[in-house]
């Protein structure tokens, strides 16, 4: 018997924004019936890109419904700026967590949100799905990609195949792309130890230089082409703390928190250092 939070059962009981939407501004999808569990997102937004409506259609177990139930509930109300930076985590966390085998529908939700946002692109030029569309698929029983799998291993710091297949399923049926996985996963734990080395050996002022490379060559960018910025302001040594401001819309942007942690918090862990924190000044 899994242990489910109450979170869970909730939505799993009395699912919010069951159905199809009419005429809906975009439909994401993830998953598939072969693989035993399908998503289905719809979306109605409106002309200031707010997403006034979700609904979802799942085929899955309760995890499965309960992680859509809750997304919904999640994206109604914002701006497509601001659910570009959900992430599963925040799915997990809004349910109060799930049982290690069932984090793959948190991942399901995001997949299918992110599906839906890349078919926004104007003209389908968006980047991304382009790249995808040479992705080499690793698992064929559940049409796991390498990009996939590779985001889900740095992004959850996932070390076994035991954890690929509960986040993504990979592994989970035939068996057949196990040596696969564990190829990419040691790639993948070599890369990050030898990033970890170092930054291990880097002083205090190189460690700074680091930080604000990172700052304008991977999130800068990102921030701008929604019309917000950042500045680097201060990095506190002995307590691992950086600061920073956000400038323009993301300065009076009500989830500039959840920018400060699913956006810079988390790029700095992944190329600086697994344990820096970062806070607004």
């Amino acid at each position: 018997m899994w242990d489910y939070s109450e979170k869970v059962m909730e939505h799993y009981r009395n699912p919010k924004n069951v159905g199809e939407i009419e005429n809906p501004s975009v439909v994401g999808e993830a998953g598939s019936l072969v693989c035993g569990d399908m998503l289905k997102l719809y979306l109605k937004i409106n002309d200031n890109n707010v997403i006034e409506d979700a609904k979802f259609q799942t085929f899955g177990c309760g995890s499965a419904v309960a992680s859509s139930s809750i997304l919904t509930e999640m994206i109604i109300g914002k701006t497509i700026d601001e659910v570009k930076k959900i992430t599963n985590k925040d799915i997990v966390d809004e349910l109060g967590g799930l049982p290690p085998q069932k984090m793959h529908c948190s991942v399901m939700g995001q997949e299918a949100l992110e599906d839906a946002l890349k078919k926004l692109a104007p003209d389908g030029n968006d980047a991304n799905a382009q790249n995808n569309t040479h992705d080499k698929i690793i698992c064929k029983c559940f049409n796991v990609s390498e990009n996939l799998l590779r985001k889900e291993i740095r992004e959850n710091n996932l070390k076994t195949i035991d954890d690929v297949t509960n986040y993504v399923k990979a592994g989970g049926a035939c068996g057949h792309c196990k040596n696969a996985i564990e190829g990419i996963l040691n790639e993948e734990l070599a890369s990050k130890k030898e990033l970890e080395e170092e930054i291990s050996k880097l002083n205090p002022t190189q460690k700074i230089l680091k930080i604000n490379n990172v700052i304008e060559t991977s999130i800068v960018p990102l921030l701008q082409k929604d019309g917000g910025d950042i500045e680097f302001i201060d990095y506190d040594n002995e307590n691992n703390i950086v600061t920073v401001k956000l400038k323009g819309r993301c300065s009076a942007c009500k989830n500039a928190l959840l920018t400060l942690k699913n956006l810079v918090e988390t790029t700095l862990k992944e190329h600086v250092d697994k344990n820096i924190q970062v806070k607004q000044g």
